[in-house]
């Protein structure tokens, strides 16, 4: 078994699982679906590309949240302005505005790791992490990262949870800031424990099909070492 750890941490971070038209959730650390999205976005893999994308959905998912992050919501609107007009899903146009409420986690750092029996194909993930093909977001195309998502010797030849206990935290304290005694780790679930998400990739991105996947919750000591991050 071998793991693959990504350094996700931005401004704004955006994981849902359950969006519907105006109303776009967040859920509180990375879903899978979204990180099978970005690893594709890194290969260059087309929305409409299921062979290729397939193997990516039997790594199994684990997340680490060194830093938890706020829920926010951002304000948006469309076509809300007197001359503004927008076109309706049936095609016609309107003069009636939209307003959509947006969600997304303010200032989160996740240790995210990846495992499986495929060393080679970890390999390829993490270079191609390191000099992707397309932009790298966090969970929508604007919510940039601010630090890199490639680590360097960040494939592991452990276990996922020994991968996640292992690394140094990924994020540097604040001088106000009080290093917590314990971090939040949430792991897929080989028993069907835990809590029901619907974020386990099950077609392309363009077919947009999803299946159940059950994640499982534990608290791990604080690592001894805080990782010192790269240029």
């Amino acid at each position: 078994m071998s793991t693959l750890l990504l350094r996700l941490i931005g401004p704004m971070q955006s994981w849902g699982t359950t969006s519907r038209f105006d109303q776009r959730d967040t859920g509180k650390e990375p879903s899978k679906s979204g990180v099978i999205g970005l690893l594709g976005a890194a290969l260059g893999i087309d929305r409409e590309n299921w062979d290729d994308l397939q193997p990516l959905t039997h790594l199994s998912m684990g997340v680490r949240h060194d830093r938890p992050g706020i829920p926010k919501r951002e304000y948006q609107t469309a076509g809300c302005a007197e001359s503004d007009s927008i076109i309706k899903a049936d095609g016609t146009q309107s003069n009636d505005g939209v307003v959509s409420h947006r969600f997304y986690l303010a200032d989160a750092a996740f240790l995210v790791a990846l495992a499986g029996n495929d060393r080679a194909l970890l390999d390829r993930l993490h270079a191609a992490l390191r000099d992707p093909v397309w932009p790298l977001a966090l969970g929508r195309k604007s919510y940039v990262p601010s630090e890199p998502i490639w680590m360097e010797h960040a494939v592991l030849d452990v276990p996922l949870h020994e991968a996640l206990a292992r690394w140094p935290w990924i994020t540097t304290a604040r001088k106000w800031e009080v290093l917590p005694e314990k971090l939040l780790i949430s792991m897929d679930s080989e028993d069907g424990s835990g809590v029901l998400k619907m974020d386990q990739p099950l077609s392309s991105f363009a077919e947009r099909q999803f299946g159940a996947r059950f994640v499982r919750s534990e608290w791990m000591p604080f690592p001894k070492e805080v990782m010192h991050v790269s240029p």
